[in-house]
Parts: structure tokens; sequence; C-alpha cells
């Protein structure tokens, strides 16, 4: 039986919420109960082990960074005691000084960078000194970020996890429809990953810590696919009560040609101990993403074919949390895959697979028109890098551009237009913050020479952090008037966002439901319905999104 924090999370939050007491300590008292526990989980509930014939996986262990930790969930709060409760109020309401800074539009901007301003300048006039006499540009950026998570409610220790989950029952009102949700299925692992409609109208379903499973059209699940690439479910409680480890199953895609050739590619973190020097050295297990292919027969995962595998030197003790391991096709059936940076070390190093999007043809050969296929010591397969944490990966077939969705350090959550060759800043260049409280920058600790206008910048920056997810670039019938929009989950937020680009820029931004759950995969039905992947504590779902009657 695997050990949960997520009902004392949720009674800690509930707690505290009722008491009124400040919103940080909870996740204070929190951590300390994190930093406590550690329970590994066996295989599976009659304790056998999966792992192939002589493999050895290890068990997998978190090295937690407890003070990190309570430098992430205290140290916005800290500095506005010290600077700004006194003028602003303690909860930031407003005093006989200062006007409130929630509930209400600022007369300066809300945003971080007007923030910064504002802290940094002040407003001589009305009493406010410049506080960058007396504070750190790091600090002030650390203050600017916590007040606009406040107002937003994005803290940094709410993950949504343990929230409550309900389903709105009535309509949902948006510019252009009126939506409605229903169930199509539930009792899903309570960490799914991803989701697929097959052309029949069946829906493959990857939890990572279990396996895929098969959906009818009606909600009915299947049972665990036999034979699918090995996971394991021995990780452990990291902040917010959402689990880490190593050895996942993540996404799954029916080939663009899935009717003529039945072939499903699958992405999952290989994993194994003892098999490269950074395992040997550390004695924990390591792991990496490794793209197959296969196909669906009688309940059985057959006819698997490698298509994509880094060197094991590559594979990495680092959670599988920021592995990406995203699956994107293109009309002529090249595959895209995502990597994140389970290596600080090789991100912007072009013979690393590290924070990479990867392109390979739909039988794992490498495309001659590659942008770094002639560059000596290149990993041929590179599309982009300096990715940090990839999240979502589509492919727009009406305007053959791909793009991308990954989290940022604290802050700084991205939309990419992902363009071959072009390096995306990480870790020298971020909108967003270092966990330490530190400054993104290129100075150099990364041994490499890059300025700011060698990095491709986001289309769209999230900050603060909604946590993105994954997306879907929209083509269906359903909802006509968001034909090119991307919808986009998130996890923290538990908003689903419909983003209108034009030009390369955003032009429009709606929440279309809000505070729903976390929302891991979005995907589009055979008639144009959505799918959400949702991801909870009391178990994940999938639920579908219709319109409700035409409004008059």
């Amino acid at each position: 039986m695997r050990f949960s924090l997520c009902p004392v999370a949720m009674c800690l939050r509930l707690v505290f919420r009722s008491a009124g007491a400040p919103w940080w300590l909870a996740g204070v008292l929190l951590i300390v109960l994190l930093a406590a526990s550690g329970c590994a989980a066996p295989a599976d509930q009659d304790g056998e082990d999966n792992h192939p014939p002589g493999t050895n996986a290890g068990t997998y262990s978190m090295k937690r960074d407890v003070e990190g930790e309570r430098f992430i969930l205290e140290a916005g709060a800290e500095l506005y005691r010290e600077h700004c409760a006194v003028c602003h109020g303690e909860r930031m309401e407003g005093a006989p000084q200062g006007t409130p800074l929630i509930g209400g539009a600022l007369a300066h901007g809300a945003s971080t960078d007007e923030l910064v301003a504002s802290i940094s300048n002040g407003f001589s006039e009305r009493g406010m000194p410049a506080w960058s006499a007396t504070m750190s540009a790091e600090q002030i950026k650390t203050l600017a970020i916590w007040i606009v998570e406040t107002r937003e409610g994005l803290l940094y220790s709410d993950f949504n996890f343990t929230d409550e989950l309900t389903l709105p029952a009535g309509t949902i009102r948006t510019r252009a429809y009126d939506l409605k949700i229903d169930v199509l299925t539930a009792g899903l692992d309570p960490l799914p990953y991803s989701l697929a409609v097959l052309p029949d109208g069946h829906v493959l379903v990857t939890e990572k810590m279990s396996g895929l499973r098969l959906i009818t059209p009606g909600g009915e699940l299947s049972a665990l696919i036999e034979g699918t690439p090995a996971v394991y479910d021995d990780g452990q409680i990291g902040l917010g009560g959402v689990e880490e480890g190593l050895g996942w199953l993540l996404d799954v895609a029916p080939h663009p040609r899935y009717r003529e050739n039945g072939w499903i590619y699958l992405a999952y973190t290989e994993r194994c101990q003892g098999c490269n020097e950074a395992s040997r050295v550390s004695g924990r297990p390591v792991s990496m993403v490794k793209l197959v292919r296969g196909r669906i027969e009688n309940a059985r995962w057959v006819d698997e074919q490698v298509i994509w595998q880094p060197p094991l030197e590559s594979y990495s003790p680092s959670s599988d949390m920021i592995a990406g391991g995203r699956i994107a096709f293109d009309p002529d059936g090249y595959a895209f895959l995502s990597v994140g940076y389970k290596s600080d070390d090789g991100i912007q190093d072009l013979a690393s697979p590290h924070g990479k999007i990867h392109r390979i043809g739909d039988d794992g050969r490498v495309p001659a028109d590659n942008p770094f296929v002639d560059v000596p010591g290149a990993l041929q397969s590179t599309w982009s890098y300096g990715h940090r944490t990839p999240q979502g990966l589509e492919f727009d077939a009406r305007t053959r551009r791909l793009w991308g969705t990954e989290h940022g350090p604290r802050g700084g959550d991205e939309v990419n237009l992902l363009l071959p060759g072009r390096n995306y800043g990480w870790p020298l260049f971020s909108r967003g913050q270092n966990y330490d409280g530190t400054l993104v920058n290129g100075d150099g600790r990364h041994g490499t020479e890059v300025s700011l206008e060698d990095i491709e910048q986001p289309v769209v920056d999230l900050t603060p952090s909604v946590a993105v997810s994954a997306f879907v670039v929209y083509d269906g019938d359903a909802f006509a008037a968001w034909r090119g929009d991307l919808l986009v989950g998130s996890l923290k937020a538990a908003d689903l966002i419909r983003l209108r680009i034009e030009d390369g820029k955003l032009v429009e931004r709606e929440i279309l439901i809000e505070n729903l759950a976390r929302i891991r995969d979005v995907e589009i039905g055979l008639a144009g319905e959505l799918y959400l992947l949702l991801e909870h504590a009391s178990g994940g779902q999938i639920v579908r999104v219709t319109r409700a009657r035409p409004r008059r």
C-alpha cells in the first residue's frame, strides 16, 4: 500500500483557511511533514517485482532540499512583512498610509515588471521610498513575484492536488460558447500523464506509475495493457503533495497513418541502476526519456521497436517530474520528442540530449534536413535546445509550425514557437527567478558565452506561473470560433486557458474553465469536443467538454 500525505495536506489547508491563519504557514508545516516522510512503495499491491529479467532498477530515494523549500514558501512573505505591511496592511488589505494591493487594479500596474519598477523607484510624493537603496535586485524581484502570486491566487505552496475536486454542475459561460462538463471515466491512478483519441473513438491513457489503458467511447476502462515498458511506483512525496520518482510512462501518440499501420508511440523514462557512472557514484538508480513504438493486439503490447534512445551515460538520477517526454507528429510523419533538464550540465551542449526538442523519422532515422546534422559532435536529432521542463508539444498542420509549453523556475512559464536550430535560453535566461531568489542570467556559470540577442524569446510569458501543462491547437468543428487558438491546460492554476496568437503576438487570452483541477493533458475528440485529463489525490479522471444549448 502506498503511503500518502494527501489527506494530511488537505486537512491542514482546510484548518488554516477556516482559522484565518497566515496562508503560508500551512505550507511550512506541510514541508516539515514531507521531510519526515519518504516511504517507498512496492512495485504493485501484491508486492511482486515486475522488473524485466536481468534488470537492476534499484530503489528510488529523493534528496530533499528542505531549507530551499522553506525559502520558496517564506521569503516573499517575510520581505513583505518587513518592508510593506505597515503601509499596505498585513494581508495587503490597505492601511492609512498605503493603498490596498489586493482586490483591485493598481495605479502603476500589477505585472511583475511593473511591480519591480514601483518597488525599486518608489513614489516620493506619496511617501514611498525607493527600495532599491536598501534592497537588492534579487529581493525586489522575490517580493514582486510574491505579490503577483498572492493577487492572482497562485501561491507557490498551493498545488491543487488535494483540493476538493467538484465538477461544475451547470453551464460554464465563455465569450463565444456556453460549455458543459461530464465525466468520461474516473478511477484512474492519481497521476495520469497523457491521453490520445483513436480513429474509432477509443481513448488511450497513460498512468505514469501504472501503465497504459484503453477506454471505450462509453467510458469503460480496460485493465492495464500487458507487455508495455516497465514502470515503477516507488516515488516519494514532494513539495505540494505530488510524488516524485524514476521510471514512468509518459506520452502516448498514434501514428498519423494509424488506420493503415496500427503503430502507437510511447515515451517513457527507462530506469536502471549501476548502468552508468552517475548511478555507480551515487548508488542510486538513473533514468532517461526513451521513445518506442508498438501495436496493441488482444490487450497486449506487441511488435515493440526502439525509435530514439540516448546513450546510457546521459541517464540521470533527477526526478522524472522534469523529464518532458511529449510526442508530436507533423503531417509528413516526422516525430518530435521533448526532453527536459534531467541534467543541468548538458542543456546548452549540442552533444547532450538534455533540454532539447528532438526530431526523428517515424522509424527512428535522423532527417537529413535537421539543423545540426552537419555540426561536428552535435546530437543529430536535435531540433532546438535550451529548454527547461517541456510540458506540451503540438504541431499546427495548418501553419506547419511547432509549438511548445514549458515550466520556468519561479515564474517564467512559456509558450514557445519552436524554430529549428534556435536556443531557448535555459539555464542562462528566464523571465522567472531561481528558487533560491537569485536572478536567472548568463553570468558565465554555465561555461558559455551567449547574449540575450541569441535567445529565442517566448511568444507568451506566464508570470506568475500557472504551472502550464499540455495543450492543443484547436482544429475541430464543435468550437469553430476557436480554430487555430491554443487551448492550454494548467496545473497550479487548474484552469483551461485560450490563447489567440497572430503574427507571433498574443492578441487574446481567456480563461475558459476556471479552478477545475490539475489539467495534465488536453485532446480533441472526433466531433470536436474536448477531453481533459485531470490528476488528483482522490484519483485521476477524464472529463468531456461540449457545447451546452446554443445561446438565444
